[in-house]
């Protein structure tokens, strides 16, 4: 399977329990109900109350003369523990074309993608929580891989991503049908059986209800991230009747079954919600007016932290949204473009060959409520020519020349220009830091 940044715990896995009844197929209907939070969870990491001392009564025995009184008992000043800061990464949609697929098969017919993300592996390890945009299902067993219009990626891909430090990904997508429910249900498996988390998509009615929970253990707590995800777009293959939840569907004005469903996460224990969302036109720089409503509606609920956008396969702006959770704001990346694709200007248009990885930095007090405080964007770009590789953009435009890599120094210089002028705010240029051991990956 490769690198990974840590080994994963075998850890007792606790599920936190979210009812909730079948999805519609047009777009999320289920209802969903709060349950009981985690098991004897505590407020971890809550500092003890200071220990009070009573008022030195005055002694009836005479002092002595020239001997000192004892000094008055003081009372000790409370500790003040650090808040715990971790970190939140995404990027944009993982799309293996025909092209990628050839430059990762190996000699044997069977497949290697790491080495062509391994120079965002630094971001990817680095973060505490990283979740992909698994923009495409997984061939089923037996079946032939597949690539643009109907996609169908090897299943080396989930291995290849989780050796590169991936946590998790979102898999609603308007290629979530690309292969049937077949498809679907090896997705999840494979993620599964790979350690990391999915949502999105789900294999039964009860797990479509669930969100994807994340437990991290920082400072002496638990942080405990629900991950949700939905998609406005279907490319007219919805999900069957006989299987309505297997997709997770929104729109404007629906998205009330969503609200629900980060609500009852949060009942339940979750500290963060994260929603990553399928949406937009392609192409199209800035978020369109259902991107508007849909970012819109959920700061409004006062439920979700995060959202994080894809399916432009451009970069689009982050902004911080009014409402949130107690009107704090909600962070949004309205389309982080792609991650590893076939897309340059010899398909499409020069951005589709640029992307960002997204950094949340989450900060969590020893008491009260976790936060997203800040969020900074970092631009990838392929090297089609290059070997399919993705690199960090700044590197190159610092002058790094990696091995292999065809892309002229204009073309690179062209590149960072346009993501810099659509990004419109500083670039994070230092890949984060784990503070912490691996995140519990809790099954759905």
């Amino acid at each position: 399977m490769g690198f990974a940044r840590h080994a994963r715990q075998e850890r007792p896995r606790r599920a936190l329990p979210v009812a909730g009844a079948l999805l519609g197929a047009g777009a999320v209907t289920a209802v969903l109900v709060a349950t009981s939070a985690l098991s004897g969870q505590q407020p971890d990491g809550a500092p003890p109350a200071p220990s009070s001392t009573a008022a030195a009564t005055p002694s009836a025995t005479p002092t002595v003369q020239g001997t000192a009184p004892a000094p008055a008992p003081t009372t000790a000043e409370p500790t003040t523990a650090d808040p715990a800061v971790l970190t939140i990464l995404s990027a944009g949609d993982v799309l293996p074309h025909a092209a990628v697929n050839r430059m990762a098969q190996r000699p044997d017919g069977t497949y290697d993608f790491a080495p062509l993300m391994a120079a965002a592996r630094p971001w990817t390890e680095g973060a505490d929580l990283a979740l992909c945009s698994l923009e495409v299902p997984l061939a089923p067993p037996g079946e032939a891989v597949t690539a643009y219009p109907m996609f169908g990626a090897p299943s080396e891909l989930v291995p290849g991503l989780e050796s590169l430090g991936w946590d998790g990904c979102a898999t609603a997508t308007n290629h979530s049908m690309d292969r049937g429910t077949a498809g679907v249900f090896h997705t999840l498996d494979m993620l599964e059986a790979a350690g990391m988390g999915a949502v999105g998509t789900a294999r039964t009615a009860e797990e479509a209800a669930e969100p994807q929970l994340y437990v991290l253990e920082r400072a002496g707590r638990e942080v405990v991230v629900a991950h949700l995800a939905a998609t406005t777009l279907d490319n007219g293959l919805p999900a069957p009747p006989s299987s309505p939840w297997a997709v997770t569907t929104t729109a404007a004005g629906e998205t009330g079954a969503l609200v629900e469903q980060a609500r009852a996460a949060r009942a339940a224990g979750a500290d963060l919600v994260v929603v990553s969302m399928h949406w937009g036109t392609e192409y199209v720089h800035a978020p369109i007016e259902e991107q508007l409503r849909i970012g819109d509606e959920l700061a409004a609920s006062g439920q979700v932290d995060l959202v994080l956008g894809n399916h432009s396969h451009v970069p689009q702006p982050l902004a911080r949204l009014d409402g949130g959770p107690d009107g704090t704001g909600m962070w949004v990346a309205w389309s982080m473009g792609n991650f590893i694709s076939n897309q340059d200007s010899a398909c499409c248009t020069m951005e589709t060959a640029t992307g960002t990885m997204v950094t949340a930095t989450v900060t969590a007090p020893p008491e009260g409520p976790a936060r997203v405080t800040d969020l900074e964007w970092t631009a990838v770009t392929v090297d089609r020519a290059g070997g399919q590789r993705i690199h960090p953009l700044h590197e190159l435009v610092a002058g790094s020349r990696p091995d292999g890599l065809s892309l002229a120094p204009e073309t690179i210089a062209a590149r960072a220009a346009r993501v810099a002028e659509v990004m419109a705010e500083p670039e994070r240029t230092d890949p984060p830091e784990p503070t912490g051991p691996e995140p519990e990956v809790l099954p759905r």
